[in-house]
């Protein structure tokens, strides 16, 4: 199971830090993407991290955005700052036994997912 936490509405320029908890598996062995999707627009990866811990961001979100894990805690964050209009959507984290975690984090490639936090970037 995946939860995610942490999504707002924020001005452009604003942080938020989304949580993913995690349960029923063990999180060290598993691959984790965060991905969004805006109304009217397909689900899109935002950023990844493997089991051994090596990243990977879309090119908008780089240097904004950092995904991190804490398998004691059993969760993932996404910090991200200096969010943008285009920030907005449905976040939602998603988790695969596999090595599924690359430049492209493909959707389709991870198993289990959560049902999603809101994030609205307005002024």
């Amino acid at each position: 199971q995946l939860v995610e936490s942490g999504g707002g509405s924020v001005q452009p320029g604003g942080s938020l830090r989304l949580s993913c908890v995690t349960s029923g598996f063990t999180l060290e062995y598993y691959d984790i993407g965060w991905f969004r999707q805006a109304p009217g627009k397909e689900r899109e990866g935002v950023s990844c991290i493997s089991g051994p811990g090596s990243t990977n961001y879309r090119d908008s979100v780089q240097g904004r955005f950092t995904i991190s894990r804490d398998n004691a805690k059993k969760t993932i964050y996404l910090q991200m700052n200096n969010l943008k209009p285009e920030d907005t959507g449905v976040y939602y984290c998603a988790a695969d036994f596999l090595p599924v975690c690359s430049r492209t984090n493909d959707p389709t490639k991870y198993e289990h997912w959560g049902q999603g936090t809101q994030v609205t970037v307005s002024s």
